[in-house]
């Protein structure tokens, strides 16, 4: 089967550096210890630079650089107000460089440009959000006429833990650190070790937009070292996780000692369920896009599609040849539509799935590397139809460039196909029947479900999974929410009676 493909040569980003350090109370700063680790540029696979591997005593130090500010610096006591203005010249700080970011992140990840340029956007937009939040917030007030007064007083926690993935990592970062800021929190932030080049750009920006020493802080580092020494340091009263299931699951393990507040966006095998009335056309690209944009490595990819008997043969037909259509090649062609894989380690996984599917399903699209790029990370847009719910292809996050097809003949056999994984983050519908589509999405399991629609994402609504798929909800007020303790305050408006224990 063949690939449309593009091969250019490789672009490589002026002044790069060639290594990368922590940030920690407003210093760059290598290990304590002098360890590193190489980073990989995915297109060639080649080191183009070493970063500072942390470990327990650089998260000690990071931890008592982010305590010090909340317990002693104005950040956690500055009026929201002041702290939204600070937010917002991060957004303008983004947005002035979102093409030197884009840049960078699709070096790094293997990103399309264009698709990285609008994550770099996005992340600004995120600042911007929970700058205006902050301010608009309300607070509960409840009153007992002539005996009590009752309100609830929001409290920054402290030291944020922030563990970050691989995939669109700047943006994810800033997913989490604006809230974290917004709410008062300091941080400590553990980019993904694939991915550190951009998560290094944050120091600059925050310091250049006025947030005080000590209250972002930066550990590079992999994550069985740098990553479970922040999650058991004491000092670090919450942690916000997102990647991958069974890591997170040692995450909660390692909480539970301390107690600290956990919120975990983990693993997807989404459906898309597409019935028979649905509008097919726009089915057809919502679902291609679902699943190949990002290159596939997206938690909320709808990598299982569901589809209507009678329909089925139209669908799996038309789905196959725009997926072998679609131009795979260097991330930084403005034609590239799926680039490379981020890491080999993570190619090799995807290539085991595929070879899998070979033996679990009828392969209609792709099936290995494209034509013509013989290094880096490349898969082919890849397309597996009558595949069983039983099948690893069927049940297991592949992340990456792989669907499978499945038909349906009822209502009740697509939402027990839905349903039948461990995982429970997204669902897509697509049906013209209202009541179907509200009963259907009331009835799914997962966090969010779009009906109509790919992935558009009002900030304002709840982010998460169930199943698992994650622990607790972010977006909006949730976010502020996980970041501050609600303390209820009662003021006594009369004379209270109170029994006199004691008393003659």
């Amino acid at each position: 089967m063949t690939q449309t493909s593009v091969q250019t040569t490789h672009y490589v980003p002026a002044d790069l550096p060639t290594s990368i350090r922590h940030f920690i109370g407003g210093e760059f700063v290598d290990s304590v210890g002098g360890e590193t680790f190489d980073v990989l540029d995915p297109v060639s696979n080649q080191t183009y630079a070493t970063a500072a591997a942390g470990q327990q005593a650089d998260i000690a130090r990071a931890v008592a650089a982010a305590k010090d500010a909340f317990d002693n610096g104005p950040w956690p006591r500055m009026l929201p107000r002041a702290r939204a203005r600070v937010l917002h010249a991060i957004a303008d700080a983004v947005e002035a460089q979102d093409a030197r970011l884009a840049e960078l992140e699709t070096f790094d990840t293997g990103l399309p440009i264009t698709q990285a340029l609008g994550q770099a956007q996005r992340a600004a937009e995120n600042f911007r959000f929970f700058a205006d939040l902050i301010v608009a917030q309300v607070d509960d007030t409840y009153k007992v006429p002539g005996r009590q007064i009752n309100y609830v007083n929001r409290k920054p926690v402290g030291v944020a833990g922030l563990i970050t993935p691989w995939n669109t990592p700047f943006m994810l970062e800033s997913w989490k650190l604006a809230p974290a800021l917004a709410s008062g929190c300091t941080v400590v932030l553990k980019p993904a070790e694939f991915t550190p080049l951009s998560a290094s750009l944050w120091a600059e920006i925050f310091r250049t937009a006025g947030v005080p020493d000590g209250v972002f802080n930066l550990v590079n580092g992999i994550g069985e070292e740098a990553g479970d020494a922040l999650v058991k340091h004491p000092d670090v009263p919450l942690i916000s996780f997102t990647g991958e299931t069974t890591t997170g699951q040692t995450i909660y393990r390692n909480c539970a000692a301390n107690l600290k507040g956990i919120s975990m966006e983990l693993g997807g095998k989404s459906p898309a369920v597409v019935f028979a009335d649905a509008d097919l056309d726009a089915a057809i690209d919502s679902t291609l896009f679902g699943v190949f944009s990002l290159n596939g490595e997206r938690c909320t990819a709808s990598s299982r599609i569901l589809v209507e008997r009678s329909i089925y043969d139209d669908f799996c037909a038309r789905y196959a040849a725009r997926a072998q259509s679609i131009v795979v090649g260097d991330p930084h062609d403005p034609k590239t539509e799926v680039g490379a894989l981020v890491h080999p380690d993570h190619y090799a996984k995807v290539m085991s799935y595929v070879e899998i599917g070979k033996t679990e399903g009828l392969l209609l699209a792709g099936g290995g590397r494209p034509e013509g790029l013989t290094e880096g990370n490349y898969v082919s847009p890849t397309v597996f139809a009558d595949v069983a719910p039983t099948a690893r292809i069927f049940q297991e996050e592949i992340f990456g460039p792989v669907v499978a097809i499945t038909p349906f003949e009822t209502d009740a056999e697509a939402l027990a196909l839905a349903n039948g994984v461990k995982y429970g983050l997204a669902a897509y519908i697509w049906t013209t029947n209202l009541v179907r589509a509200h009963n259907f999405a009331q009835a799914v399991d997962a966090g969010m479900v779009w009906l109509n629609s790919h992935n558009v994402r009002d900030l304002r609504t709840p982010f998460g999974g169930v199943k698992a798929s994650g622990l607790g909800h972010e977006g909006g007020y949730r976010s502020i929410d996980f970041y501050t303790d609600s303390q209820a305050v009662h003021i006594t408006l009369a004379p209270v009676h109170t029994p006199r224990f004691g008393g003659n």
